[in-house]
């Protein structure tokens, strides 16, 4: 019995869309393949960027210290910022400073880039945050542990690399290792970055803030404004 010239017609058209599909999912799966050999290469070289730099600055101070000197290394780029108060008794300037660095709740945190403007806007508000200068470590474990990213004004958890491409490949940053060293070193699409980037939600520390000290500033025992690099050591106990 001869076929339908319909039955063939609809077998052609699904052995097309089956050649089409398997076309496509191995495009995909070289794709994949090379972006992944891609984003290791890149994170070895930021890795040895990084291990480099150290190196330099360990360096730098051994041989100022043998000539009798001092070394002083480069001013830091970035902050992170952390809102430790609620919003009773924040003035309308302070509060509007929170909300231009994306700190509307308690125990968010953003990063900041560092100059003469937003140093002084951070000194206006340091009774509410505490901030300081956070590790390539620091800057790792809250993207893998806490970062979320904004795709079509959406929260979206940054499970892997597509998130990101997704969001910033325009800009040319497609991986974690991208998106990390972008912030660290204060790169050129830093902007874009932080702004792709949703204020992480953080825990309250383990152990609490004491009521005594919270309003205090770090340099009096407290736990408010700047405290440098232990900044880290909050953030450990805070993821």
């Amino acid at each position: 019995m001869k076929t339908p010239e319909s039955v063939l017609k609809k077998q052609a058209t699904q052995k097309k869309l089956a050649d089409a599909a398997a076309a496509a999912a191995a495009a995909a799966e070289k794709k994949a393949a090379e972006d992944a050999k891609k984003f290791v290469a890149n994170a070895e070289k930021y890795d040895a960027e990084y291990a480099k730099e150290q190196q330099e600055a360990v360096d730098n101070r051994r041989k100022a210290k043998a000539e009798g000197g001092f070394y002083v290394p480069a001013e830091p780029k970035v902050c992170l910022v952390i809102r430790i108060r609620g919003t009773i008794g924040v003035s309308p300037k302070a509060k509007k400073v929170m909300q231009l660095f994306r700190l509307r709740q308690l125990h968010n945190a953003s990063f900041v880039r560092l100059n003469e403007a937003t140093v002084r806007m951070l000194r206006l508000i340091e009774p509410y945050v505490t901030y300081g200068y956070p590790t390539r470590e620091t800057i790792q474990k809250l993207i893998w542990k806490r970062g979320f990213g904004k795709i079509n004004k959406q929260r979206i958890p940054i499970g892997d690399n597509k998130v990101i491409g997704e969001g910033l490949s325009s800009v040319g940053i497609e991986c974690t290792a991208d998106l990390i060293n972008e912030i660290y070193t204060v790169g050129p699409n830093f902007k874009a970055v932080n702004n792709f980037l949703w204020p992480f939600k953080l825990s309250n520390p383990k152990g609490g803030f004491s009521s005594k000290t919270k309003l205090l500033h770090f340099m009096e025992g407290g736990e408010a404004g700047a405290r440098g690099e232990e900044i880290n050591k909050l953030v450990k106990k805070m993821i």
